[in-house]
């Protein structure tokens, strides 16, 4: 089955198979939000280290690299079906790729493509104040300010792929880049 694309549908092609691959998996310590936090920390650790001939360059790397894969790994831990999160990321010409992939739910799918199409349909700047004036006037809207965030602040380019039906669990494939400092770039 095709999968269906939203975003910038060549971010999907490009291979990641000379960066890193991690791995998260269910268990006896249930995987939950804390892993998110640990797993991003070190996938900026990492992937910063060749941008420390300034520090400048190495802290800004940290920062957005580390932002970048902690909303992406949040959201594949909140929304996810039981199983494992697939996490693949390097450095790619001038951007930090990663690229996660998860199963959700059908409906969850739903949800979060009518989302996509919205995004797709308006100034993801304009989306980001709408989504803070929304939180503020009702806590049960659900936050959302991190995509938009991603999109907006960071000017993150993103894709999203969906695999399978509705009626069994839909495999979701995320990927995004953000450009790197370009004193420190090898």
């Amino acid at each position: 089955m095709t999968p269906t694309v939203y975003g910038i549908e060549s971010l999907t092609d490009i291979s990641l198979d000379s960066g890193a691959r991690l791995t998260l998996t269910d268990g006896p310590l249930q995987l939950g939000w804390k892993h998110s936090g640990m797993t991003a920390d070190f996938i900026a650790q990492v992937m910063a280290l060749q941008y420390s001939r300034s520090k400048k360059d190495y802290v800004q790397a940290h920062h957005d690299i580390g932002y970048l894969s902690n909303e992406l790994i949040e959201n594949a831990v909140k929304f996810r079906q039981p199983g494992e999160i697939l996490i693949e990321a390097g450095i790619f010409q001038g951007s930090f790729l990663i690229r996660v992939k998860n199963a959700i739910d059908g409906v969850t799918s739903t949800r979060f493509q009518q989302l996509l199409r919205r995004l797709q349909s308006k100034d993801p700047g304009e989306l980001l104040l709408e989504q803070i004036e929304t939180n503020a006037i009702s806590p049960a809207s659900g936050s959302g300010l991190g995509l938009l965030t991603l999109l907006s602040d960071y000017d993150a380019k993103m894709a999203w792929a969906f695999e399978g039906s509705d009626d069994q669990p839909v495999i979701l494939t995320t990927t995004a880049a953000v450009a790197m400092p370009p004193s420190s770039n090898p």
